[in-house]
């Protein structure tokens, strides 16, 4: 075996036998499996994780072998929609919190999805890649703390099996049609770039029912735990929507990596007055104290000189936006909106091509750059999660798994994507002092090469040939 985009296995702590072996039970491997039929096992099946589901299906070559929840309707609801589909129903694991773990040893599974709340996505994981299960797909934020993210990265490197974090914003269409902008140099050498999660979660954080407001045990869905969170943390706590197509652009983890971070956060309003607007004055939730500030700003320095800025922007009355922003020596491209190519706040500026001191529209510039991934599959992808990026992020990892290659989004890059949680917490809580992001590769960064959703249709300049590389 060679290498893959230019990285040797062995330099990952990876071998042929442990990355591409087959995943068995007590040394059985399953009866008359269909090589091209990836057999998938789904830990939570609630809202995100039923999607998966219905997205798996709709992708194809995909037996749903197991599912897993502690919430009986779920299970219900999920079995029911794949058997409308013309397949078996999957075996239920539930009954605890560690179902997973029962279906983990009884199930030969090729690949397992998670998709439950933050603080089971590193135990989940871990436990699959520790089970034998060579693809792991982890929904985002990968992890909650720096324990959390070495945790991933070091039974990464133990097992040999691989884990991917699910970001499916990396897979916008418009995000991969700049992706191809990129990489063939169309904004010259990267400088700066911004992003962020600005997203109006008041009526996630707090389940609404008869006009009052619920949360923790008591709730419904994320209710049951995402405000908790914004009761005991000050942070960014969601980065890698904005930070992972970023990551991308610029290498992390493939010739560059984050060096260091300072994170301010604004004072805590937004939920407090949410409370007051909508709960019963006599009611206990008046009491409530909510640590995460209303807006967390991180800023990031890289090691080959460039700087983001990442917003978190989740308990303020808005429309949502990632607030993209990649700039570079010869222009740049704003996404203040959704990713849809009509959207107003989708603009770019390239010197020489562009009227000076003028925006463009983008819609022109993402269908002339448009990915591969979309210009194939986009129309088979309509009706999927989220505008279509769930199918193509579905179909890239199903074809992983099935070709048994390396992950395109690693356990490197969900370690340092999510470490943002982390250390954002840590400067917030010293003022904005500056601290230093761990270097997850262990130096292997600096020999490792771009990977992720190559386009032959649209190679890069001369110093990024890593479709050269790769071929």
């Amino acid at each position: 075996m060679g290498t893959v985009a230019g990285v040797g296995l062995a330099g990952l702590g990876l071998t042929d036998s442990n990355v591409f072996g087959e995943n068995t039970l007590n040394g059985k491997k399953p009866v008359n499996q269909d090589p091209n039929v990836v057999r998938v096992g789904f830990i939570g099946v609630g809202g995100r994780g039923s999607g998966h589901v219905h997205d798996s299906i709709t992708v194809g070559g995909v037996d749903v072998v197991s599912i897993c929840d502690i919430n009986q309707e779920a299970i219900d609801r999920v079995q029911s929609m794949v058997v409308k589909n013309g397949m078996k129903a999957p075996k239920a694991y539930t009954g605890s919190d560690h179902a997973f773990e029962e279906m983990l040893k009884n199930e030969i599974l090729d690949a397992v999805i998670i998709a439950t709340p933050w603080e089971w996505h590193v135990p989940m994981a871990i436990a699959s890649m520790k089970s034998g299960v060579p693809y792991t797909g982890v929904e985002v934020s990968a992890a909650n703390t720096l324990e959390e993210c070495w945790d991933l990265v070091n039974v990464h490197e133990q097992t040999g099996n691989q884990v991917m974090i699910m970001e499916n914003v990396c897979y916008r269409r418009d995000v991969m049609a700049i992706l191809n902008m990129v990489r063939t140099n169309l904004f010259g050498e990267l400088i700066h770039c911004r992003c962020g999660y600005e997203h109006d979660l008041r009526g996630v954080k707090f389940d609404m029912i008869t006009n009052d407001l619920k949360i923790g045990k008591e709730a419904h869905s994320e209710a049951m735990w995402r405000g908790l969170h914004a009761v005991r943390r000050n942070g960014d706590l969601y980065p890698t929507h904005g930070l992972g197509p970023i990551g991308v652009y610029l290498d992390i983890n493939r010739g560059n990596r984050f060096l260091t971070l300072s994170a301010m956060s604004t004072k805590s309003r937004g939920l407090k007055k949410f409370v007051d607007d909508h709960v019963s004055k006599d009611s206990s939730y008046h009491q409530l104290n909510f640590n995460l500030g209303d807006i967390v700003t991180s800023m990031i320095k890289c090691a080959n000189g460039e700087t983001i800025i990442v917003t978190h922007d989740t308990n303020l009355p808005r429309p949502y936006s990632l607030g993209f922003r990649v700039q570079g020596t010869n222009g740049l491209w704003k996404g203040e909106g959704g990713g849809d190519w009509q959207d107003t706040g989708e603009q770019i500026y390239v010197e020489g091509q562009s009227k000076p001191h003028t925006w463009d529209k983008a819609e022109e510039w993402l269908k002339k750059y448009d990915h591969q991934y979309w210009r194939e599959k986009g129309e088979k992808a309509t009706g999927s999660g989220h505008g279509g990026m769930d199918f193509i992020m579905l179909n890239d990892f199903f074809e992983t798994v099935r070709h048994k290659r390396l992950v395109p989004l690693d356990a490197y890059d969900a370690a340092a994507w999510s470490a943002v949680s982390a250390l954002s917490e840590m400067s917030v809580a010293k003022g904005g002092e500056l601290v230093d992001f761990p270097d997850f590769t262990r130096g292997q960064w600096i020999k490792r090469h771009p990977g992720f959703a190559l386009d032959v249709q649209f190679p890069t300049a001369p110093e990024r040939d890593f479709i050269n590389n790769l071929f």
